[in-house]
């Protein structure tokens, strides 16, 4: 995360009318929808794991449900990543997580989001398998193989080790510089 500090803060200075004037540039219409937030991504082509996360992503960002990210939900996204407090962003994780949309995270769930995750970002410091494994031991303490939101929340607060591996595995930090930016590095 070294040097990535620099670019957040250059992307907090940023003011409400230059957000918007990058928004309707990428996107005259003033909505994005999944395909064009792939392509100003650089993320077309990828495997059926790393798609099926960004389409999560995009949809747990679309908060109306209208398959499209408006303005008002790109700045509450950005903002999010960058600001967010720590429940928020958890609560985040776990509307990203749950992909069958049950109010409940599995390992299955998890691990496919993790190995998504790695496929578009190349962070293979740990295996999702690795990661999956220590959230569940510390976490589903009654073993029921699923965390709710509330044991879900509560569980990665009370372990440092589990909020860093959340952290690390879930930074968005280059998609936003890409955004920010307008370029695919």
């Amino acid at each position: 995360m070294g040097n990535h500090g620099s670019n957040l803060d250059d992307i907090l200075a940023e003011d409400m009318h230059h957000w918007y004037n990058k928004f309707m540039k990428e996107s005259p219409s003033g909505l994005i929808t999944l395909f064009e937030l792939k392509g100003m991504l650089g993320l077309r082509g990828m495997n059926a794991n790393a798609t099926s996360y960004v389409d999560q992503v995009f949809f747990t960002f679309d908060m109306d449900g209208d398959g499209y990210i408006d303005f008002v939900e790109y700045i509450a996204a950005i903002s999010l990543m960058l600001k967010g407090e720590i429940n928020q962003k958890l609560k985040w994780y776990f509307k990203l997580f749950d992909q069958d949309g049950n109010g409940k995270i599995d390992k299955d769930e998890l691990e496919t989001i993790f190995t998504a995750v790695q496929d578009i970002t190349r962070n293979q410091d740990v295996t999702p398998e690795e990661v999956v494994s220590l959230i569940f031991k510390k976490i589903d303490i009654n073993g029921e193989g699923e965390l709710t939101l509330e044991e879900f929340i509560e569980g990665a607060k009370g372990h440092d080790d589990i909020m860093e591996m959340l952290k690390k595995m879930m930074d968005l930090t280059p998609v936003l510089i890409i955004i920010v930016q307008g370029i695919v590095v």
